[in-house]
């Protein structure tokens, strides 16, 4: 999808930043898109920024953050502000737009090498949500927003970002979104809780994670339960309804291995039943 002035925005160089084990992922897994909507979605850091603006830059550390967001049914994010922001600065008149860029990191709930699971920026254009429309975009981030920062209905300013072009870095790869997949594609149901799950299975579960190393093929260098490759610390790093991520990390560094679910899950249930078939996979 293409607009005149189509916002495009460049992701830095990177060239410095040290490159993310990427293991090769079976068919079966979330698409570019769907990623990307569960890290709109989710309460990973996201900063709004307006290129070319004139103005103050925030006063305090994270003004310029986006604590609270959703996805309407027509791919559009809707964002609720703090008060200091500096896009609230200026506020939108009718009618009017401001190209602008969203961007999202996502960083690993649990201590471990390379610790930023994925960034992504989200450009374009940037407008005020009109009265009529007011309550029901504050309804949609009371039941799909990210939750954090201020509840809807607080002190702060509401506006419609309209995805122009999005791009996504992380742990399966680099792509582009086109507005269209975004807008059409489903969050991850597990996204709410990955955090709190992958925390418990770091703590309460080191041992039975560290197993899992015996479910993949055997390297003759390695010996104990991660036959898999020299490893110091085997770490639980990403968790979604197709599988368990770990990253195993020892003298030589780390690797990822992923590790399928028989079936896709779509709630807590499924992922406990999910779990305990891959934990009992260890003891045949």
């Amino acid at each position: 999808m293409f607009r005149p002035g189509s916002p495009h925005h460049e992701s830095g160089d990177g060239a410095n930043e040290v490159e993310q084990p990427r293991p090769v992922e079976g068919a079966r897994q979330p698409s570019a898109a769907q990623r990307l909507r569960t890290l709109v979605e989710s309460s990973v850091s996201a900063v709004l920024s307006i290129p070319g603006a004139g103005g103050p830059a925030p006063a305090l550390p994270g003004h310029d953050a986006v604590p609270v967001r959703a996805v309407d049914d027509g791919g559009s994010v809707i964002l609720l502000l703090r008060s200091t922001h500096p896009a609230a600065a200026a506020p939108l008149g009718p009618g009017e737009e401001r190209v602008a860029v969203m961007e999202l990191t996502d960083v690993a709930p649990v201590a471990v090498p390379h610790r930023v699971r994925a960034r992504a920026s989200v450009a374009g254009w940037l407008s005020a949500v009109a009265e009529p429309g007011r309550e029901d975009c504050l309804r949609l981030l009371d039941e799909r927003g990210s939750g954090t920062g201020p509840p809807p209905g607080a002190a702060g300013t509401l506006l419609r970002l309209e995805v122009g072009e999005a791009q996504l870095d992380d742990l399966r790869g680099r792509a582009e979104i086109e507005p269209d997949e975004f807008a059409t594609a489903p969050a991850d149901p597990l996204a709410g809780v990955e955090t709190e799950l992958l925390q418990h299975l770091a703590s309460a579960h080191a041992g039975q994670v560290r197993r899992l190393c015996g479910l993949l093929p055997s390297d003759p260098r390695s010996s104990g339960p991660c036959r898999a490759a020299p490893a110091d610390r085997v770490v639980p790093l990403s968790l979604d309804r197709f599988g368990l991520r770990l990253r195993l990390c020892g003298e030589g560094g780390c690797r990822d291995a992923h590790f399928p679910f028989d079936e896709p899950v779509s709630g807590i249930a499924g992922l406990r039943r999910a779990l305990r078939r891959l934990f009992e996979a260890t003891e045949r």
